[in-house]
């Protein structure tokens, strides 16, 4: 399993509207791919966005955001799990 964090910080006008951007098109587009197992969505009070999804395997993108909603690109970590 992976898990997959994808940030991104929204432009001052742009937070809704990216946020219904994740949630309506880009999510359904990974979410529907055999290897996807789950996603979250988490916001913060500075207009950032966050998706934690987990994989069975290799983690697909996100697609590219539009530009005009965004302040800069997102950044993106995978996370394995530890057997502790």
């Amino acid at each position: 399993m992976i898990a997959r964090m994808w940030e991104i910080r929204a432009s001052r006008s742009g937070f809704d509207e990216l946020l219904s951007w994740v949630c309506d098109v880009a999510l359904p587009q990974v979410e529907v791919l055999p290897q996807h197992v789950s996603s979250d969505v988490f916001t913060s009070t500075d207009n950032r966005i966050v998706v934690i999804s987990k994989w069975r395997n290799t983690p697909e993108d996100l697609p590219a955001p539009p530009a005009e909603l965004i302040a800069r690109a997102p950044h993106v970590w995978d996370f394995s799990p530890v057997d502790r």
